[in-house]
């Protein structure tokens, strides 16, 4: 990577930074892009050329987040069950999430921003739709996949299912650490009635790889 694009990439990066904390202190619609440009000392036609819209400055790892599905599904192993990989990646993200860090508290923070804000609600679908459009374009290019485009929407809809109800439940004051101990029970047995039903006489199941 170059000098100039090492650059660029911190400038976004330093952007991003300045951006939530305001967000999360004082709601996404209280603050201006003119806040932010000033908070890091650049102009807000400069925030501009690296967020397009307020709505990208907050979500600013959108790519990465409408990819994700897509991406566990491309790289797990060779042979084995997509239903089952995302599965697993779901749950290695709830123990991650279930630790007493202060990243628990983050997580609430920006989860009550989101949930204060229509605009940013509108987004978060828009992410999660194109989501399931990548894994559902990934799952057609795997030989043996039966109904990829229905299997990816189950996929997509129960991982949407946990992520709302450890939302819920965090903003209800549950304990994460519990909330997340007991879906993890959850998500497992709904994964698992998936893989098992859809997957019933596949080659692809993993009992059979």
């Amino acid at each position: 990577m170059g000098l100039r694009e090492t650059k660029k990439q911190q400038t976004r990066r330093a952007i991003a930074d300045a951006a939530l904390p305001l967000f999360l202190e004082r709601g996404f619609d209280q603050v201006t892009v003119a806040e932010v440009a000033r908070r890091v000392g650049v102009s807000g036609q400069t925030v501009f050329n690296y967020f397009p819209t307020k709505e990208d400055l907050f979500f600013d790892r959108q790519a990465e987040a409408e990819d994700e599905l897509a991406r566990v599904v491309r790289e797990r192993r060779p042979g084995s069950c997509p239903v089952e990989a995302v599965r697993d990646h779901l749950l290695e993200a709830l123990d991650k999430q279930g630790q007493p860090t202060p990243e628990g508290t983050l997580y609430l923070q920006f989860w009550r921003t989101i949930a204060d804000s229509p605009a940013l609600r509108a987004r978060e679908r828009e992410i999660a739709e194109r989501a399931e459009a990548a894994l559902a374009a990934e799952l057609e290019q795997g030989a043996g996949i039966p109904a990829p485009l229905l299997l990816a929407g189950a996929i997509a809809g129960l991982r949407r299912a946990v992520q709302r109800e450890l939302r819920r439940r965090a903003m209800a004051r549950e304990s994460t650490t519990t909330a997340c101990r007991h879906l993890a029970e959850a998500t497992r047995a709904a994964f698992d009635t998936l893989c098992h039903g859809l997957h019933r006489d596949s080659k692809i199941h993993s009992n059979e790889a």
